[in-house]
């Protein structure tokens, strides 16, 4: 009979986190695929793109919510069964309240697993795919960046226009005008060209025409009767380096595990190859956030438990509640903003670290004393 009571409330649990983990998790990706419709409409990706794109970010966004939709999950339910009465039905059956909070925190380790594997294999795989997947998109949709008799700023520092494209790819009256450092131009004028691909993407070849570069002090003319133009060198808008959440956790790792003792430092560098190079401290820092911030959830189902520490009969019940409401919103803020604390002093770093541990075990002593406990029971 305890079996079924207790599949009951997981189920319940389950299910209120599942729905409220959907509702909350499109609610943010629909108004985040708001802000990331430039891709369309700068980038000149197509609308496949742009919809695949945002598709890879949902994980992302679903592990940054777990730990709030088990908290409100938890909380709601309690408060639920607590209204209703169903409560009593565990205290009936000679269910006492420490094997309900034992439960629950077995409960918790299940999410806490959950956010573990989203942090530290799916969410990283997924961003890196969608970055992957939109610099390879970057190449091929760029001729149709290109349109007859406009301006087209195709990258950050290009603009070009062509007076005629052809369906076979020639191009007529192509003007050119990139930006150099420095403040300082180049311009080249053909009178017919095509794009030509290659494995880095697309170059311009170039027929009868000139190339003006101008600086501070003038401005010189090259004529040329046939030329490349690499487009490979130049800066796309789309971005090309990998940011810290989209690498593997086991290279993290293995960064963390070499400059140890420089762990904070934020000059040493690290990284898999000369493009993307990480601060030691930015990867200790995001290592934390996906392997200690997970913790909290044990944290957060010891709260929601002192729920049913209070009686009915007593007084201000109603703010009991709210203020159990608010210390768990305040542990979710705090577990989100706990990974800048990492890089101070040895011994914040270390309550840091060791400050999720420690709550769970103040908290799981506080109501042990509170349920006047047995150790049979435990």
């Amino acid at each position: 009979m305890n079996k079924l009571i207790f599949r009951k409330f997981y189920f319940d649990i389950l299910t209120f986190f599942m729905l409220s983990s959907l509702a909350i998790t499109a609610i943010v990706w629909v108004i985040q695929g708001v802000n990331l419709l430039d891709i369309v409409t700068e980038q000149g990706h197509s609308f496949k793109v742009y919809f695949i794109y945002s598709i890879l970010s949902i994980p992302k966004i679903f592990s940054k919510l777990i730990i709030f939709s088990y908290f409100l999950s938890l909380y709601v339910i309690i408060n639920r069964y607590d209204e209703n009465n169903q409560i009593l039905v565990f205290w009936t059956n000679g269910i006492k309240k420490i094997s309900f909070i034992n439960f629950v925190l077995r409960v918790s380790i299940f999410f806490v697993i959950i956010q573990l594997t989203f942090n530290t294999i799916i969410v990283p795989y997924t961003q890196n795919l969608s970055q992957k997947y939109l610099k390879n998109s970057s190449i091929d949709f760029f001729p149709k960046l290109i349109q007859e008799k406009k301006f087209s700023k195709v990258m950050k520092n290009l603009n070009i226009f062509v007076e005629e494209y052809h369906d076979t790819g020639i191009l007529e009256g192509i003007y050119i005008k990139e930006k150099l450092k420095n403040g300082e131009n180049k311009i080249i004028i053909a009178s017919k060209g095509e794009l030509e691909k290659n494995d880095n993407g697309y170059n311009f070849q170039l027929y009868n025409g000139k190339i003006i570069n101008i600086d501070k002090k003038g401005n010189f003319n090259l004529g040329f009767k046939e030329t490349v133009y690499k487009l490979t060198n130049l800066n796309f808008k789309t971005r090309k380096e990998n940011k810290l959440g989209e690498i593997k956790s086991s290279f993290l790792f293995s960064c963390i595990n070499k400059f140890s003792n420089n762990r904070k430092n934020e000059n040493i560098r690290c990284g898999e190859n000369n493009d993307n190079l990480f601060a030691v401290k930015d990867i200790y820092e995001e290592l934390f956030k996906r392997i200690i911030n997970p913790i909290y959830i044990i944290i957060l189902s010891l709260v929601c438990s002192l729920l049913i520490l209070k009686s009915k009969s007593e007084l201000f019940r109603s703010y009991f509640k709210f203020i159990i409401f608010c210390l768990g919103f305040a542990i979710i803020v705090f577990s989100e903003l706990s990974y800048k604390f990492v890089s101070s002093n040895i011994q914040i770093e270390i309550l840091t670290l060791f400050f999720p541990i420690m709550s769970v075990i103040l908290f799981y002593i506080y109501i042990l004393i509170r349920t006047n406990f047995n150790l049979r029971l435990l």
